[in-house]
């Protein structure tokens, strides 16, 4: 790798992080003993072919010693916590029997899977009951990336992802295959899940009484269900695969010594070349990865991983060989296709905060589709953050494809986000101009990221309409159906039934 500009700053604006919120929980270090960081174990396929793969994912309850004292009470894919990271390999069709073992209805979303919508996706309009299971099947073509799973049940996305039910994946191609880079599973590549939590009386989570509508946080940081982690590094480099899995904190991360590090990719693909940096800020849903080189220091020495002035993660420096690889000057091509002429450029709008929270000045409804395009074909898309500033800073989402960052208020974007994204944090009063296409019809969501957000109303609905079935009908539901499964699954009638996201939807007279 030829030698790079060190980028030393966080990028957005800083008058938006946020720790300048009112409703701001700092982190804190954990003053409990060091454990060793937990590594999600790769979920083995119940089956694989040259040409199929097959997977049982389960969302189950379970308990998990956290904390000092009473174990907590948790969910998890496969796990009692998180997940077990599953594998996808480009090229593949992939066969998921999906179970639910929780006590109430749940879907499991593919965030970052560019799949048919809506029941392969996973959104709110695919649920799978108690007790119940259900059968998807999907082909991979897409490039090499770090997605993940989570729950998206409108609208209690937020509290149970809370309650854990967020899990890693791996697409796998031979491109990135090919390059010299870490890929050795829990030995030099590494999901980092971040997140953080509150423990409240018993060591228990209480999303409840712990709601924001801007978005619930906690004041311990939790990597990879693991409070106050350590791992030990017993190879010179590193790779880090990043994901913000929180509801809503963003993360200022540097190392100490102000050691460098080499972002390689972002969300959905590898950077079209490596990025050098000291600082990183990752946002809601967002990953980052990074290669980091411990070349410098000997055995003994720690180099702790921090957010701001909170330490995350230590890692404990053991014996290593010599590593003299280098990191390749192009990773990858980004595709650019052209866009067409006949589609304007469509326009969406991040509004409002608290419970006012709504997109394009509305507030989302599961039977409403608010915009259609054609599959296949390539549009921009005008994403606005409409808070004045100082506001909030959002993380934009979109289900079922990947897109590229055009420009930001004109100009061009970071440099660690020229890969393929599927989210992309704006500033407020930002104009973020994306490329967007989808290979895949069907009825997909597009929303902040900040999950009580989404919960909250500020999502959208489109259907990409697939030229060669023009007149294909999909059956939407609507919220109602959800909430009444809510309702019975948790023994309250109607009138005392309480998800996170119906206060705002209340606070602004509107219906479901």
């Amino acid at each position: 790798m030829s030698e790079l500009k060190v980028i030393d700053h966080y990028f957005y604006d800083e008058a938006a992080y946020d720790y300048h919120d009112g409703g701001y929980v700092p982190l804190e270090e954990p003053q409990t003993p060091e454990k060793p960081l937990t590594i999600p174990e790769i979920l083995k396929p119940d089956n694989e072919t040259a040409t199929d793969m097959y997977y049982t994912i389960v969302a189950q309850t379970g308990e998990v010693q956290l904390m000092p004292g009473e174990k907590t009470k948790t969910w998890g894919y496969n796990a009692p916590l998180l997940g077990k990271t599953v594998v996808f390999k480009k090229g593949k069709t992939i066969h998921l029997h999906l179970v639910n073992h929780l006590p109430e209805v749940t879907t499991f979303h593919w965030h970052g899977l560019a799949i048919p919508g809506p029941i392969e996706d996973g959104g709110c309009h695919a649920p799978v009951y108690p007790g119940e299971s259900c059968d998807v099947t999907f082909k991979i073509d897409q490039p090499a990336a770090f997605v993940w799973l989570h729950a998206h049940p409108c609208p209690s996305t937020a509290e149970q992802v809370w309650h854990g039910l967020a899990a890693g994946a791996i697409v796998q191609d031979d491109h990135e295959s090919s390059l010299p880079l870490p890929r050795n599973y829990g030995v030099d590549d590494i999901p980092v899940i971040l997140q953080d939590r509150r423990f409240h009386e018993n060591n228990q989570w209480n999303y409840r009484e712990d709601y924001d509508p801007d978005g619930v946080a906690g004041p311990t940081p939790m990597i990879n269900g693991t409070i106050n982690p350590y791992f030990d590094v017993t190879t010179q480099k590193v790779r880090l695969r990043f994901l913000d899995g929180a509801n809503r904190r963003e993360f200022r991360l540097h190392f100490s010594d102000n050691l460098e590090f080499t972002q390689i990719a972002g969300d959905l693909s590898l950077l079209p070349h490596p990025v050098k940096m000291t600082k990183l800020l990752i946002t809601c849903a967002e990953r980052q990865e990074i290669i980091v080189d411990f070349g410098k220091y000997k055995p003994g020495d720690v180099v702790t991983l921090y957010s701001d002035d909170v330490p995350l993660l230590r890692f404990r420096i053991h014996e290593f060989k010599p590593d003299n690889t280098m990191i390749p000057d192009t990773l990858f091509e980004t595709p650019d296709p052209a866009v067409d002429p006949d589609l304007p450029v469509h326009h969406v709008t991040l509004d409002g905060m608290d419970e006012t929270v709504a997109m394009n000045g509305k507030k989302f409804k599961m039977d409403r589709i608010d915009y259609k395009m054609p599959m296949g074909k390539v549009q921009l898309w005008d994403i606005c953050n409409t808070n004045p500033a100082p506001g909030m800073i959002h993380p934009y989402h979109m289900h079922g494809t990947a897109f590229e960052v055009i420009l930001r208020n004109g100009h061009a974007p970071y440099p660690n986000e020229l890969g393929l994204k599927d989210t992309v944090a704006i500033n407020p009063g930002e104009h973020v101009v994306i490329k967007v296409w989808f290979h895949v019809s069907g009825v997909f969501m597009y929303h902040c990221h900040i999950i009580e957000h989404e919960d909250g109303g500020m999502m959208a609905q489109l259907q990409v309409i697939d030229p060669a079935n023009p007149d294909k009908k999909y059956h939407l539901m609507n919220h109602m159906t959800l909430m009444k499964a809510f309702a019975e699954e948790r023994h309250v009638p109607m009138d005392q039934l309480w998800l996170g996201g119906m206060d705002s939807y209340k606070k602004m007279g509107e219906e479901m």
